[in-house]
């Protein structure tokens, strides 16, 4: 019967041991992936400071044409929608009752002012006879009377006449101000009536023209502070023309705050000498206080807050990135404003920011390589592609995960 030492046995099995241990302490420790981010440069450029807001295009002016005096609607001037200058031709209302009217006054007054001159002559000769004692006393005044009762009824006839005039010129309505022409609301034949609540024609004021909007309260000190001695630049985005901008300057401040809304009203006026704005047609506004020249700005996607405060990931020279605590200020349009932190042609991440630790090595999208490190990424040492969740190759010497299959 054959006898084994225990001594014996357990020496080859230390030996193997041990060859593993030093086979795994000579394997390299796989590379981390780089992740793959996007990334936008510190700007330093001019920043507007500026309020946008939502307004409403008003006409300068509107005038609501209404007739004076009533008749027979006989012409009109012009065609629905047209435009027309001050002093045109609207609508002619028929004439001759008018007309006759002011014959009937002037007819009047003329018989009036042929009693008045027979009157003071009768004063005249009265008043000699009155000191030869031919005529008493009272019969003068009588006739003194009779001559200043003739005067206060030519001035009476004459205030008739220059009605009966005024109404027979009402008879032609002349466009007051220059603009468009609304509905026809009266054709010829109809029967116009003086004073009637709904007006023939409104006529709006389009060149120039004002866009009325509302800012909050809280703006109030800065507006007035930049207005001082000058106006403040207005632009403005019509609806139906997202690219171009219109120019325009700032021209009217309410005298008092809105108590229900908490803001104040603003007017600001265009030249719309293309007629692109169209009264009630709602605009994007942007009022433009000041102008601040070399500011840093990253895009807001970049800043990102944590416990001890704001800060962005920087991608340094060596295609790591890192943490970098940043102070912000306002927002312009996608951008952000950094007042301390950051220097103008840094590199920040805009976007795989949640993948990335401080130290961790990027693929910039877009740059030459980060395509080909990505596949890198995706595949082994060997250059065996690796599915999701399959583990690295072990490095040679080592005794590592292997691929299903592979030969020990």
């Amino acid at each position: 019967m054959i006898r084994c030492n225990p001594r014996t046995l357990l020496f080859p099995a230390a030996a193997c041991v041990a060859a593993s241990l030093a086979g795994c302490a000579k394997a390299p420790r796989p590379e981390r992936p780089r992740v793959p981010v996007t990334v936008a440069s510190v700007r330093q450029r001019a920043v507007p400071y500026e309020i946008s807001a939502i307004g409403s295009v008003t006409p300068i002016r509107t005038v609501a044409v209404r007739s004076q005096v009533g008749g027979i609607l006989e012409r009109v001037g012009f065609q629905e929608g047209d435009e027309v200058e001050a002093g045109q031709l609207l609508f002619t209302i028929d004439r001759r009752p008018y007309q006759a009217s002011l014959n009937q006054a002037l007819g009047t007054l003329g018989k009036d002012q042929a009693q008045l001159v027979n009157a003071r002559l009768q004063v005249t000769r009265y008043q000699e006879l009155s000191r030869t004692q031919m005529a008493t006393q009272e019969q003068f005044d009588q006739m003194t009377a009779n001559a200043q009762g003739l005067a206060a009824t030519v001035a009476a006839d004459s205030a008739a006449v220059e009605t009966a005039r005024l109404n027979l010129d009402y008879c032609t309505i002349r466009a007051q101000i220059s603009g468009r022409t609304g509905n026809l609301l009266l054709r010829e034949g109809n029967l116009v009536r003086a004073g009637d609540a709904s007006p023939l024609v409104i006529i709006n004021e389009i060149r120039p023209i004002a866009v009325s909007f509302a800012v909050p309260q809280q703006y109030l000190d800065d507006i007035r502070r930049y207005s001082a001695g000058r106006r403040l630049d207005v632009e403005i985005r019509p609806s139906d023309d997202s690219t171009r901008a219109l120019a325009g300057s700032l021209t009217f401040i309410n005298n008092q705050v809105d108590t229900t809304t908490g803001t104040i009203q603003l007017k600001a006026t265009f030249v719309n000498a293309d007629r692109r704005l169209w009264p009630g047609e709602f605009v994007t506004v942007r009022l433009v206080l000041s102008v601040q020249p070399d500011v840093l700005t990253v895009p807001s996607q970049a800043v990102m807050t944590g416990q001890s405060g704001t800060f962005v990931y920087v991608v340094n020279a060596d295609g790591s990135a890192s943490t970098q605590p940043i102070a912000v200020g306002r927002t312009v349009d996608d951008d952000v404003v950094v007042t301390s932190g950051l220097a103008a042609g840094q590199r920040v991440v805009t976007d795989g920011q949640l993948r990335l630790v401080p130290g961790a090595r990027v693929d910039i999208k877009g740059e030459p390589g980060a395509a080909v490190a990505a596949e890198q990424n995706r595949r082994g040492p060997r250059g065996d592609s690796l599915a999701a969740g399959d583990p690295p190759a072990a490095s040679p010497g080592g005794r590592g995960p292997r691929r299903a299959g592979s030969r020990p």
